[in-house]
């Protein structure tokens, strides 16, 4: 199995953004989600409305862990989800199937949407589901260099394991090889 690639550059999560908002806003509501909480895409799409409806965090069972996860939603991400719920029911899946209303998509079909966008969007990276998730560590790390907190965030037993995941310890490695001469 080939591992993915968390989205580095902050142009590159634009344009992401644009080609997926272009296409269909359930999967640029659903690109926005896996950046903005690094959940797992098997948790982003078992969400129900009743999830997510008039709440300020999200709380869950993880399916990969069985442990229980909860997290604050951010304002922006609030916001769009009300938005995109508005007509919805509590029992609903938030990202239902278009072409089976009640059923919710299955994570072959984002990867494929996902893979798409990018080669639209022009990126040259290795991209999956695990993708959103690996973005969201990649640039929660940049922001608050707290490895404990995103090993916490993440489940993960050690913080070496988190920096190789989102992998900042292969960038360490070439940035420490690129200056070493004798």
């Amino acid at each position: 199995m080939t591992t993915v690639d968390p989205i580095r550059n902050k142009e590159d999560i634009r344009k992401m953004k644009d080609v997926l908002l272009k296409k269909c806003y359930r999967d640029y509501l659903i690109f926005e989600v896996g950046i903005n909480t690094g959940l797992r895409i098997s948790d982003i799409l078992n969400l129900k409305v009743s999830d997510v409806r008039d709440k300020y965090y999200i709380e869950i069972r993880e399916r990969k862990t069985k442990k229980p996860k909860k997290f604050r939603i951010n304002e922006f991400l609030r916001k769009e989800l009300e938005e995109y719920i508005a007509s919805k029911q509590d029992e609903d899946y938030i990202f239902d199937s278009l072409r089976t209303p009640g059923k919710n998509l299955d994570r072959v079909r984002i990867y494929r949407i996902l893979n798409t966008a990018a080669w639209n969007a022009g990126l040259k990276i290795r991209i999956g589901t695990h993708t959103m998730r690996k973005t969201f560590g990649f640039h929660f790390y940049q922001k608050t260099k707290d490895i404990a907190l995103l090993q916490q965030i993440f489940n993960h037993s050690s913080p070496s394991m988190t920096l190789r995941y989102i992998g900042i310890n292969q960038d360490i490695l070439d940035n420490a090889m690129t200056d070493f001469v004798l």
